[in-house]
């Protein structure tokens, strides 16, 4: 039986959540705040948003691969072959390595790829908090892939192993690897690139390998502690908004930059600007909530968590207005769920 990209995410899911489990009880045991489950709820909550969009955009994902490699293909490789699956991931990831770094460093882009970043704790859920909007540009970075002729079955299935392997690298559980950080993107290289610490910022993009950072300047030691989130932080726990800050400042840069430096020039961007200034000693966004408040928000997260899982498996045999009808409510649960929480 074939399963779909979106039915092996819901069969992910349990070992996800049981990682979560897991990484958050030896936390506890070494002592370690390491979890605000608000803070989780949101990351968790914001990647099945991700997951429901992708049910409505994948001719982004896949579809504009598909068309392009059908006309515009230079050759073609055979699927079948174990060495066109191991080029193919090596190829995808540095294509993944320029999106990641573009993300970073141009504005509208960041305005999707800054989702990621906002939360203020660096643990497992960190790495399922995903944007819903990356279906808009993202694709263009991936056009070479479908030109040099990697077959869409090969690219589909390379983006998923591209993507199940940053998971791991999302927790402050495991040290340093020794030759392992030399060569692929680690726990230790990727605390740096979710840190705000001024040497750290925009460093570190690797999805697997990491050996892009060392060939095109932007690696960095993790030689310091971290601190994460965002330059300007969120403080919110509502999806829809963390969705959207990021283009809103696009917008409210136009008047001061005008159109091309707003939507391209770095995040933040000012005529004469440096390094934007952290405050490395700023508190973490934790609202005090009510026994009831916080029980209400709980309840809500775990109703649209298995919706979302439905929603996911039986996506191809949904009619759109059904699919469509779901997919709203399901959003709807999560912001009820951030709005409470906060």
């Amino acid at each position: 039986m074939a399963f779909t990209p979106a039915q092996i995410i819901v069969l992910a899911t349990p070992v996800f959540l049981g990682l979560i489990a897991l990484e958050a009880w030896v936390a506890w045991r070494r002592q370690r705040h390491l979890y605000d489950w608000s803070d989780a709820m949101s990351s968790i909550g914001l990647g099945m948003l991700s997951q429901v969009v992708g049910l409505f955009t994948r001719f982004f994902n896949i579809g504009i691969y598909a068309w392009v490699a059908d006309r515009w293909a230079l050759g073609s490789w055979d699927a079948g072959s174990p060495w066109v699956w191991l080029l193919g991931l090596i190829a995808y990831d540095f294509c993944y390595y320029w999106l990641h770094r573009a993300g970073h460093r141009v504005a509208l882009l960041w305005a999707a790829h800054g989702v990621h970043h906002q939360s203020e704790h660096y643990n497992l859920s960190t790495a399922l908090r995903q944007t819903g909007s990356n279906f808009l540009l993202g694709w263009l970075f991936y056009l070479p892939l479908a030109v040099a002729g990697l077959p869409v079955e090969v690219f589909a299935g390379v983006a998923l192993i591209d993507l199940l392997y940053q998971f791991w690298v999302h927790t402050e559980q495991i040290g340093k690897l020794g030759w392992f950080d030399r060569w692929f993107c680690s726990p230790s290289n990727h605390r740096v690139h979710h840190a705000v610490n001024p040497r750290y910022l925009d460093k570190n993009y690797g999805g697997i390998l990491v050996v892009w950072d060392r060939l095109f300047g932007s690696f960095q030691e993790e030689d310091e502690p971290c601190v994460y989130g965002t330059v300007k932080p969120l403080r919110s726990w509502d999806p829809l908004w963390a969705n959207v800050v990021g283009y809103g400042e696009c917008l409210r840069s136009l008047r001061r930059i005008g159109l091309w430096r707003a939507l391209l020039a770095p995040p933040g961007w000012e005529p004469g600007g440096g390094l934007p200034q952290v405050d490395l000693s700023r508190p973490r966004f934790a609202p005090l909530l009510s026994t009831s408040r916080q029980l209400a928000a709980g309840t809500l997260f775990f109703l649209a968590l298995f919706a979302t899982l439905g929603l996911l498996w039986w996506a191809g045999a949904m009619p759109f207005a059904m699919l469509s009808g779901a997919g709203a409510g399901v959003v709807g649960l999560l912001w009820l769920s951030g709005r409470l929480a906060q």
